[in-house]
């Protein structure tokens, strides 16, 4: 399937991007991800692997576009788990530290 990435044109395959990403360990995702096999990565470590291009050369936004094209599964931003709200008290015994005993 041919699509334009950081405005070149690439051609890719399914089967091409599972070769391309066999044996690469995903880098901590902190933004948007595809599933690739039975691994999630983020989109601009697939970016930059399948294009060979800086990451800063193209959205993420296309290589969501063309990994959707060619059927992968993609995740938009992951969720933040809310930061526990202390209480002033809370807040001051965990700077503290628990009395020896």
């Amino acid at each position: 399937m041919r699509c334009v990435i950081a405005r070149y044109p690439f051609d890719f395959t399914k089967s091409g991007v599972l070769d391309s990403m066999k044996g690469i360990k995903p880098e901590l995702i902190t933004g948007e991800s595809v599933t690739i096999g039975r691994r999630r990565y983020p989109v601009k470590q697939v970016g930059r692997i399948i294009t060979r291009q800086d990451p800063r050369d193209f959205s993420s936004g296309e290589v969501v576009r063309a990994m959707t094209r060619l059927g992968f599964t993609c995740h938009d931003l992951p969720e933040a788990t809310p930061a526990p709200v202390l209480s002033p008290l809370q807040n001051a015994s965990a700077l503290l530290g628990s009395p020896e005993e």
